[in-house]
């Protein structure tokens, strides 16, 4: 009974040290007495009990290491308080194994020093404004390095950057002044803005005014152009209606008399304004005057 128990106990580490089972995006070493055999892939596979050994076991997966914060100095001799975050991923788990005692340290320090170096180089306000210039260069250095190591670097990115506590506050003074500044600006522009629309709003005004007293000036003009050639036209007309009534029987009779009427009421007219009043001698100058206007007027009705 107890060499059957001895028996199962055998088989049963025997069993548990043949068959391995690999987990999805992992990678296990194995070592056949104390050398580098082979590397298991995810699945079920087979181990010489007693003569292989897994060796290391290493995740494929994209890692997130945290590198430690640290002070750096900047171009101009500031200091800065900056930590970040590294992502990398195993992809060559023999070198992983083998390439170096512990390529998580390696890959930190390596990190640390890298951006030491990287924001040496810089001013401390360039620092702010190329942070991903920064994370290029840490993760170009570091992913040259851990090749050796089996690793892939993928990116690098700074949590934080602190400076000293008096560059604060004096980083806050220029906020503030270049925000009043930039206010300042911004109420001058709008007064000069306010006053060119003053300005161009008299000046179209005034071309406005002036434009419509240029159409009055012009529209009364040609009103009284138009007045003109009215008056004229019935007076011509007042004269053709003339010209034809004195054609007919009894015309030059009636332009006597009219002529007689018009010299009686001329005579009517002086008298009323003056004390003194010059007449003819006798009547008959009357006719004859009435007679000269009347051959005058047939003067002017001959054909020429």
């Amino acid at each position: 009974m107890e060499v059957a128990l001895i028996v199962a106990v055998i088989a049963v580490i025997f069993i548990v040290r043949t068959f391995k089972i690999v987990p999805q995006q992992n990678a296990w070493v194995i070592e056949r007495l104390g050398k580098y055999d082979r590397t298991l892939t995810p699945g079920l596979k087979f181990v010489i009990p007693f003569v292989e050994r897994v060796a290391y076991k290493h995740s494929l997966k994209e890692v997130p290491l945290d590198v430690p914060s640290q002070v750096c100095i900047t171009k101009d001799n500031t200091q800065l308080q900056v930590d970040g975050i590294l992502y990398f991923q195993v992809t060559d788990p023999m070198r992983a194994s083998y390439g170096s005692s512990n390529y998580l340290v390696a890959i930190s320090q390596l990190a640390q020093t890298t951006l030491r170096s990287v924001v040496g180089k810089m001013e401390l306000d360039k620092t702010f404004e190329e942070r991903d210039m920064i994370n290029a260069s840490v993760v170009n250095v570091i992913d040259e390095a851990a090749m050796n190591w089996g690793v892939k670097v993928l990116r690098y990115e700074i949590k934080d950057l602190t400076p000293p506590s008096e560059i604060l506050r004096s980083m806050q003074a220029q906020i503030t002044a270049e925000r009043e500044k930039r206010a300042l600006i911004a109420a001058s522009e709008g007064r000069r803005q306010e006053q060119i629309n003053i300005a161009t709003g008299e000046r179209e005004a005034f071309i406005a005014r002036s434009e419509g007293e240029k159409q009055a000036q012009i529209n009364q003009a040609a009103g009284e152009a138009a007045a003109i050639i009215a008056v004229a036209d019935a007076t011509a007309q007042a004269i053709r209606k003339i010209a034809q009534a004195i054609r007919e029987p009894g015309g030059e009779a009636a332009v006597q008399l009219k002529v007689a009427e018009r010299a009686v009421e001329a005579y009517s007219q002086l008298a009323q304004k003056n004390n003194t009043m010059i007449v003819p001698g006798h009547m008959g100058e009357v006719a004859g005057l009435i007679g000269t206007a009347m051959a005058l007027f047939k003067g002017a009705q001959a054909p020429q």
